[in-house]
């Protein structure tokens, strides 16, 4: 064979090599910087219940989110536990892809930043149980829980409770606590509690953060709630998904 051509031979050999080292280190180091989704194991009734409707798990779309579902603990309003062994957060497909990019958004703001969940589906059953705890008059309960008769964006998959927290866990400060149902957690009022000093700026901004990136990856927000964020509408939610039970 001529010594040309075992010149070229070699050198596009040495060329394939390369460029194959190459793609190896992409693939290493994509393997070191993303977190890689655990398969999911279903702990309790309810869980088999939500996979079978065709929820997923947000650990399955976006690992680096956080979750602390507040109802899977007794340090919520209503001083108990009503999901069980539940602990992962469920979500519609399209409803857990967009909180992913809300994710992204905050994190090309700050890196440091992350999202942290509260709440995710919640079945009509616990809604009314929520429905029947909240101890206001029945003109008032449906600006903290949506009357269960009507059927909330949560029970449909599609509304997520949530804030921002540092990569710790450590929620930031936006003045009032979830599920508090003071006049501080209204967005409508924090103009004006700006004003008395009630809300500081910092807590402004950090509401304000918030709303940037729900609303940028296509949720909306509501009056009475700084952390609830809906996915659609409720007649959206009617035509497009199933209500769970």
């Amino acid at each position: 064979m001529p010594i040309f051509v075992l010149l070229l031979l070699s050198s596009c050999s040495e060329t394939q090599s390369e460029e194959n080292e190459e793609k190896q280190l992409v693939v290493d180091t994509l393997s070191e910087t993303v977190p890689v989704p655990v398969p999911i194991v279903d702990t309790c009734e309810l869980e088999r219940r939500l996979i079978a409707a065709g929820l997923v798990a947000i650990e399955m779309v976006d690992p680096t989110i956080l979750v602390d579902l507040k109802y899977s603990r007794d340090d919520n309003f209503m001083k108990e536990d009503v999901y069980g062994d539940l602990t992962r957060l469920y979500l519609q497909p399209d409803v857990a892809k967009k909180l992913a990019k809300a994710q992204q958004l905050l994190k090309k703001h700050d890196s440091t930043l992350t999202l942290l969940v509260y709440d995710g589906v919640r079945p009509r059953s616990i809604q009314q149980m929520l429905w029947d705890k909240v101890d206001l008059p029945i003109t008032e309960k449906g600006k903290f829980v949506s009357n269960p008769k009507n059927g909330s964006l949560h029970n449909y998959g599609a509304a997520v409770d949530i804030t921002i927290a540092r990569i710790s866990g450590e929620a930031i400060d936006m003045g009032a606590n979830y599920d508090d149902t003071a006049m501080a957690a209204y967005p409508a009022n924090e103009a004006r509690f700006l004003k008395e000093g009630i809300l500081t700026q910092e807590h402004i901004d950090n509401r304000k953060l918030l709303r940037k990136v729900m609303q940028g990856a296509g949720f909306f927000g509501i009056q009475t709630e700084w952390w609830h964020f809906n996915s659609c509408t409720r007649a959206q939610a009617k035509e497009w998904y199933t209500i769970i039970e």
